[in-house]
């Protein structure tokens, strides 16, 4: 696990909230707290949905919203005159990227052994903060494979060109 502070906020927002880079992340769970607290489960109730897209879900294995899909709600929530007092976003790897990242690694891990990747973003007292997280189906003390997943995460901000200091 790695944590970082994002260092331009007002870029990293618009990024979120207007652009499209965190776009194809699950989002497993919201919290944004402005003159009320707004809570979203990210879960997806497939029986919601017709057959055609329950199928699709199934294949994919997708079992959460995709941040596009919610991004209309959370930025509805945070615009305005004032910054939320506090948020929370936790998105999750999807299952495609987390296999692919397993197999690409050679850890000596199954795909089935990883439950998630996630990447945690927590704005509380005017600082935001991203942290890593990798949840494991199995005890293992090699922690090879957190390792991956944060210097995934600090490539894709690098990549991106988002500023952050890692303490």
């Amino acid at each position: 696990m790695i944590a970082l502070t994002i260092l331009d906020q007002k870029d990293f927002m618009n990024r979120l909230l207007l652009g499209d880079i965190f776009d194809a992340f699950w989002l497993s769970e919201a919290t944004i707290t402005t003159y009320n607290t707004f809570t979203i489960d990210g879960a997806l109730h497939k029986e919601f949905f017709e057959a055609p897209v329950q199928e699709a879900l199934e294949r994919s294995r997708r079992t959460c919203s995709l941040w596009k899909e919610v991004k209309p709600f959370c930025f509805s929530c945070m615009k305005g005159k004032h910054t939320p007092l506090y948020f929370k976003i936790v998105f999750q790897l999807s299952r495609t990227n987390t296999d692919k990242a397993v197999l690409e690694s050679g850890v000596s891990l199954n795909c089935d052994d990883v439950s998630g990747l996630y990447l945690n973003l927590q704005y509380n007292n005017h600082i935001l903060t991203c942290t890593t997280g990798t949840s494991l189906r199995i005890f293992t003390m090699d922690k090879t494979f957190d390792t991956v997943w944060d210097n995934m995460v600090l490539a894709f901000f690098k990549q991106h060109g988002i500023a952050f200091e890692q303490f």
